[in-house]
């Protein structure tokens, strides 16, 4: 079975790369969105406004900010492997 790998709508590059290496890649648009994700990317720019953080389980969010989608793309694969 395929990771669900949540991604915020404002980082479309990484959700492009996520799904070029086979994860199942799911827009966040609210805290409902993020529930069954085995982990979320988000931007960094509004950080838990939506409840994220709270929402998953501890270790599974990765801030984006200052990556890119290579780096990104790294931190979800070591995290899940």
């Amino acid at each position: 079975m395929s990771k669900i790998i949540g991604v915020e709508e404002s980082l479309s590059n990484v959700e492009a790369v996520l799904a070029a290496k086979g994860y199942e890649v799911k827009k966040i648009r609210s805290e409902e969105d993020a529930k069954n994700c085995d982990c979320c990317v988000i931007s960094g720019q509004d950080e838990n406004v939506m409840g994220i953080s709270n929402v998953v389980s501890e270790g599974s969010v990765i801030n984006a900010r200052g990556l890119s989608a290579d780096e990104i793309c790294q931190r979800v694969e070591k995290l899940l492997h």
